[in-house]
């Protein structure tokens, strides 16, 4: 029989308390220069902070390929990019403050495009796997040397060993 946890009206209301926990994901335009890019990801970071969110975990934007490009009206000019600043955060915040966090994104210039998703507290990142060693474990290719002939197949014998490796 399995465990099943029972949640009582006093648990779900400390967990209302504590608030969800989400990462937001974000793309910074890629004409910001360097130096001011830890500026903006500061300037993010405080934005979460000042709708009573706690930061858990985040990563520094760093410049990027994109996998398709992307457009952006930036005064009202259609502007494509190719190369963007990626960086994320994860956070718990209340429900609603969230709304109230994605629409003042909505309005923040420097962000090409970005991503809030409900997720959990543990950390999620997959560690990179280890790729084997070049050569290490392959077998070595052989060689037919010049002097070896084909041996020609026999195609009754052949079709003997299946009919045998078959009936077994």
């Amino acid at each position: 029989m399995r465990d099943v946890e029972i949640k009582t009206s006093k648990d779900i209301t400390n967990d209302a308390e504590e608030g969800r926990v989400y990462e937001f994901g974000y793309l910074i335009l890629p004409t910001i220069a360097e130096e001011e890019v830890p500026a903006q990801f500061g300037n993010l970071k405080e934005r979460i902070l000042s709708m009573k969110g706690d930061v858990i975990s985040n990563d520094m934007p760093r410049m990027i390929t994109l996998a398709y490009p992307m457009q952006k009206i930036l005064s009202n000019v259609r502007n494509k990019f190719t190369t963007a600043y990626f960086g994320w955060i994860k956070f718990t915040m209340e429900p609603a403050q969230v709304l109230e966090l994605k629409k003042a994104l909505d309005l923040d210039q420097n962000l090409i495009r970005f991503l809030i998703l409900k997720t959990v507290k543990e950390n999620t990142i997959a560690a990179k796997r280890f790729i084997r060693g070049e050569g290490e474990y392959r077998r070595p290719m052989v060689k037919k040397t010049e002097n070896e002939e084909a041996v020609p197949i026999n195609k009754e014998e052949v079709d003997k060993e299946i009919d045998a490796l078959v009936a077994n």
